[in-house]
């Protein structure tokens, strides 16, 4: 077996290390305390920008009380992101119902014939059987005992991930009176002349790919707070950051939310709830390390 060349540390070596490390520790007691319900490793994400790997040292200054701080912010953000992304997602799953239903046909996802590329289509079909037959949800049932195991489009959509409604969306095809401009037309966005303009689907796809990362981020408990979100929504030119960020960040698929939107009443709730999370803290955090620019207010309201 391989030998790990750290060891375990006990709880009071974690305290310990930050101390040697030059962290303002004001009551061991209390780091104590938060290493065992938090743990040393999580936390160490919302400190290592704070640390010097050639001095090992944290910079001078540095609190603990602050790093629990961070770590505590980061999961408020999470838990509204998480909240504002559920009303996309049951957004996203009736629009695109309604969108295919202009077929006619309940059973309409097992027609090949609306999808661009065939061996997509079959390798999506796979992915969409396998999340139906693990769902337990009670129309799902229904429609095995009651109608020989098929699943109508609408029942369909409600227990398909995020991920794969985005592949289903991205292989429609495309055309006056399609499925996939009528579903486009609710995320419809303003030109730099004020017009109205439909996203093409390799950008409407991507703003849904974006938000699924984050979805399962935040599902998951994973930091978002000063980290890089390795995905690339299509940003419209008028929220683009200049110069442009090496990587994308929180505030990429901010906008990606906002794009997607469930509704603009929504939005603006979430908005004011975000800027309140941010005033509250804006003693810790810091914009860049989500890749806010000052004006991000002005980006992100509708």
């Amino acid at each position: 077996m391989y030998q790990y060349p750290k060891q375990i540390l006990t709880i009071e070596q974690q305290v310990q290390s930050y101390i040697d490390a030059g962290m303002v520790v004001t009551s061991r007691a209390d780091v104590e305390k938060a290493l065992k319900s938090v743990g040393y490793y999580r936390l160490r994400g919302y400190s290592f920008h704070l640390y010097d790997n050639v001095t090992k040292k944290y910079v001078p200054g540095t609190k603990f009380e602050d790093i629990l701080k961070l770590s505590q912010f980061d999961q408020e953000l999470s838990a509204l992101i998480f909240s504002m992304i559920s009303k996309i997602e049951v957004a996203l799953r009736v629009r695109l119902g309604e969108s295919l239903l202009i077929h006619r046909e309940p059973l309409v996802l097992q027609d090949s014939s609306i999808f661009k590329e065939k061996k997509r289509y079959w390798q999506n079909m796979s992915t969409v059987a396998s999340e139906i037959a693990r769902s337990n949800d009670v129309f799902i049932k229904h429609n095995f005992d009651n109608h020989d195991g098929e699943v109508p489009v609408w029942a369909a959509v409600e227990v398909l991930s995020f991920g794969t409604l985005s592949k289903i969306i991205k292989n429609l095809k495309t055309g006056i009176g399609s499925s996939y401009s009528i579903l486009a037309a609710n995320y419809q966005y303003k030109s730099k002349k004020g017009n109205l303009v439909t996203p093409s689907q390799k950008m409407l796809a991507s703003w849904i790919q974006g938000v699924s990362v984050l979805r399962n981020m935040c599902a998951h408990n994973s930091r978002i707070y000063n980290r890089t979100i390795h995905t690339t929504p299509e940003i419209l030119d008028v929220d683009k950051i200049t110069p442009p960020p090496a990587h994308n960040g929180l505030y990429q698929i901010l906008l990606a939310m906002k794009y997607l939107r469930s509704s603009d009443e929504e939005w603006t709730v979430f908005v004011d709830e975000f800027d309140k999370l941010v005033q509250k803290n804006n003693s810790i955090i810091s914009l860049t390390a989500m890749n806010l620019p000052t004006d991000w207010k002005a980006h992100l309201s509708v």
